[in-house]
């Protein structure tokens, strides 16, 4: 594959966390308003707002200079092409890019999901079929194939450091010193001032995380509708995405609004799943514990039976070296004669 062959590929899958579908309509059942209706975002594809802002050239190409450290200037450099149905099994990538001998995957995240190298991989498996789909994997000449590289960039509310680096490997059930499979996808957290110099090197990625700040910010006072609303007309008082959100500013708050419900709802469910498996590992734990309870006092008292009855068995050989009757043996000890003749037999 030659360092001139650059294309850009956006998957078109519509089952998945990111989802808008065309003439999809965010409603009073999303927004909890009684009586208003979003526009509808008519896009043929899966859509967020960082997947809009990063499918113009100019713009995904300034994110890889400051990714990369590179300094491209020329954004036709990129090759934007729509792969559809490209993937199975709901498995999407928000942008990937082939660029200077590399195929770097791109990946937006409001959700801390530690499963993306698998879904990294995945994809990368499909796109290495597609670039290779006309050479001859069977013959003596080797394949070259782009190096590839794999971005999350986190804007979600679990506390995360500047940079982590998810592993495949991570999700390994045997755990060994290498290997044979290994994939690693950098996530970066441009929430507030992490990352301030990755973002003061792409202006639109600063912008972008300014305008999710506003929104989540805005969302722990007032609905989601109208935190939205609030945080676009600021960053466009302020100069922030200024021409994007005034261009597409319906789109922009509609898939806004739909990634914000989404986010809440993950994390609804995320902690109503926590919360029943804490309730079962308690009533687990109860159960447990009486269960052991019953069997160590069963054990406890078979123990102690066991020791009554040993002294009682040497007092009444004591009482009957001692020349006592099986009468006078059974009236001292409480029991009856025939225990004691059981016994000294």
């Amino acid at each position: 594959m030659g360092n001139n062959e650059n294309m850009v590929i956006n998957d078109n899958l519509a089952a998945n966390d990111n989802v808008v579908e065309k003439d999809s309509m965010v409603t009073s059942d999303q927004t909890g308003k009684s009586d208003a209706a979003m526009p509808a975002v008519n896009r043929t594809f899966k859509s967020t707002v960082f997947i809009m802002l990063f499918e113009d050239k100019k713009n995904l190409l300034e994110l890889y200079n400051a990714i990369s450290g590179k300094h491209y200037t020329d954004p036709e450099l990129l090759e934007i092409n729509t792969l559809e149905n490209a993937i199975y099994m709901s498995i999407k990538n928000d942008v990937s890019f082939l660029i200077d001998g590399r195929l770097s995957l791109y990946e937006h995240q409001s959700t801390y999901n530690p499963n993306l190298p698998l879904r990294f991989l995945l994809y990368i498996a499909n796109q290495y079929a597609s670039i290779t789909k006309d050479v001859n994997l069977y013959g003596t000449r080797l394949v070259e194939i782009p190096t590839p590289e794999f971005i999350i960039f986190y804007n979600g509310r679990k506390d995360c450091p500047d940079r982590q680096v998810l592993r495949l490997s991570d999700m390994y059930t045997v755990k060994d010193k290498s290997y044979k499979l290994e994939l690693e996808a950098t996530m970066l957290n441009i929430n507030g001032t992490h990352n301030q110099n990755l973002k003061e090197a792409c202006q639109t990625l600063k912008e972008y995380a300014i305008y999710t700040d506003k929104i989540r910010k805005y969302t722990e006072k007032i609905s989601l509708e109208d935190a939205v609303e609030r945080a676009i007309c600021e960053c466009i008082d302020e100069g922030v995405l200024k021409e994007f959100l005034e261009k597409h500013r319906a789109e922009a708050k509609a898939m806004s609004i739909f990634e914000y419900d989404q986010e809440k709802h993950i994390r609804m469910e995320r902690e109503e799943a926590w919360e029943e498996g804490r309730r079962e590992g308690e009533a687990d734990g109860l159960r447990r514990g009486r269960e052991d309870g019953i069997r160590e006092g069963r054990e406890s008292g078979f123990r102690e039976g066991e020791e009554k009855a040993l002294l009682l068995a040497k007092r009444i050989f004591k009482l009957s070296q001692a020349g006592k009757s099986l009468e006078e043996i059974a009236e001292i000890c409480g029991i009856s004669e025939e225990k004691v003749k059981q016994i000294l037999e």
